[in-house]
């Protein structure tokens, strides 16, 4: 299957409230994964290679980013009787082996995923104070196989400029990534 892109969801849509899952089944809502200056919502999975290419980028952004007042959820709303290795029990398994200290969702209805308008993973979104979306894109220009290392360069910059109180840069590319595993 080709590459999927992000749908480029348009900047300023609130972002949809959500109470899910983690892989432990503890329940967790929008407002307990804000942060103070910003929320990064992450629609990912386990076994997609654009994922897994940037698991490492994922475990810093959770590293660097909350201390700072930025809120960071991962979400994944892939099918699990077709996709098994995308299951709750993969994913504990996965954020402990990548390094998350995020909290890693599951949406087993999907029906987050589509108030989000996800359509790969990875998929960013990320939202300012009041709940606007300020970036919805790349994480940044390495793909897997480029012999490219992830450095989250684009998304950086926009949650940089968000912390700093600056406009975030307009200019934003979409993520690509395999697309979201929709049920029949």
């Amino acid at each position: 299957m080709p590459p999927k892109s992000s749908q480029m969801v348009p900047l300023g849509t609130p972002a949809p409230d959500f109470t899910l899952p983690d892989g432990s089944g503890t329940e967790h809502t929008l407002a307990g994964v804000q942060g103070s200056k910003g929320t990064l919502v992450i629609f990912m999975c386990n076994h997609c290679p654009f994922v897994v290419h940037i698991a490492e980028e994922l475990a810093r952004l959770g590293q660097d980013y909350p201390g700072q007042g930025i809120g960071i959820v991962g979400i994944s709303a892939n099918d699990v009787v077709n996709y098994p290795d995308d299951g709750p029990d993969k994913m504990v398994e996965t954020a402990k082996a990548w390094g998350l200290s995020f909290p890693y969702l599951y949406d087993d209805s999907q029906e987050v995923a589509k108030a989000y308008g996800a359509e790969c993973t990875p998929d960013f979104f990320v939202f300012d104070t009041t709940n606007a979306l300020v970036y919805r894109g790349q994480l940044d220009a390495s793909r897997p196989d480029s012999g490219t290392k992830a450095d989250g360069a684009d998304l950086r910059a926009a949650l940089d400029a968000l912390i700093a109180g600056r406009p975030v840069p307009q200019d934003q590319v979409p993520s690509i990534g395999c697309g979201i595993k929709w049920k029949a």
